[in-house]
């Protein structure tokens, strides 16, 4: 643990000193530079802030594990110049925190969704953008920052509010659609990566919590906990496996493997969202159709 702090403050260090010379960025004339820390939060602040927001994403890499990410000196340099910040919370991203202290900007609006949602930092899972209830108050938030920065514009970014928390019905029909059909399906998972999904779909997640949040935090579940696991599978007591399709290990693969043997439907769920190809609503859609799919018609969906 000494060395972990020595080596994050020697990172703000560096960071501070390069703003020192330089915490600058060009945009546009009248556009707003923003940053999400993920880039599903990226997509939603394009859809709303529109012409007048200049978006990047910190995280992006649907193979890379968000949890582990290491931030670097451009990505401060993306962070300081931002006057609007969308972040996750919950120690999520934690790494922006460092960043932002190491780079004060009094013309800077953080969006913490955690605090959007008054969650207590006590909350188990940190995947808050799979609750469907989640990103039209995050929708709204940022139409909110937006007209702080921009006041002229404050009809344009709630009218692109509303449109993209009315683009969420097809999401909200499926989910609607699969708990009618599919009440209290029984499913496992490997992480509790697309656990608020799952339960807005009414399945059941029958894979012990504690096991869910091992894997999760790169620590070895219990012998009981893997044994239980296995059994859920090789007892063809779910209908489906959920698996964490950008962080795998010889555990989840062997569970992997196990579901495959036994003819149970495995369904991969990111936790960034996958580009090109998708904004936030196509995707979750797209994670809940997967679903359906194995439940229904026993179809694997490892990637989409």
């Amino acid at each position: 643990m000494p060395l972990l702090i020595a080596v994050a403050a020697a990172l703000v260090t560096t960071i501070t000193l390069a703003f020192g010379a330089s915490s600058s960025a060009v945009a546009r004339p009248g556009v707003i530079v923003a940053v999400g820390a993920e880039n599903q939060y990226a997509d939603v602040i394009a859809q709303v802030g529109g012409r007048y927001v200049q978006v990047s994403a910190i995280m992006s890499n649907p193979g890379t594990d968000p949890h582990t990410f290491e931030a670097s000196i451009a990505v401060a340099r993306q962070i300081g110049a931002a006057r609007l910040v969308v972040q996750n919370g919950l120690g999520y991203d934690a790494f922006m925190n460092s960043i932002e202290n190491a780079t004060p900007n009094p013309g800077r609006t953080i969006l913490d969704v955690q605090r959007l949602l008054n969650l207590p930092d006590s909350t188990p899972n940190p995947h808050l953008w799979y609750d469907p209830a989640t990103m039209p108050k995050v929708a709204d938030a940022i139409a909110a920052g937006l007209t702080a920065i921009q006041p002229s514009h404050a009809a344009y970014f709630h009218a692109n509010a509303r449109a993209f928390t009315a683009s969420l019905r097809p999401l909200a029909d499926a989910l609607a659609g699969f708990r009618a059909a599919y009440p209290g399906a029984p499913v496992a998972t490997t992480e509790p990566v697309a656990d608020y999904l799952l339960r807005a779909a009414g399945a059941a997640n029958l894979t012990p919590w504690t096991f869910q949040a091992d894997v999760m935090n790169g620590v070895d579940p219990s012998p009981q906990d893997v044994a239980t696991e296995r059994a859920l599978l090789a007892g063809h007591k779910v209908k489906a496996l959920v698996y964490n399709e950008q962080v795998t290990d010889p555990l989840t693969e062997s569970l992997i493997t196990l579901a495959d043997q036994n003819h149970i439907p495995v369904v991969g769920v990111y936790e960034t969202m996958p580009a090109p190809g998708y904004d936030y609503q196509s995707w979750m859609l797209a994670e809940t159709t997967a679903l359906r799919q194995a439940v229904e018609h026993h179809v694997s969906a490892e990637q989409l």
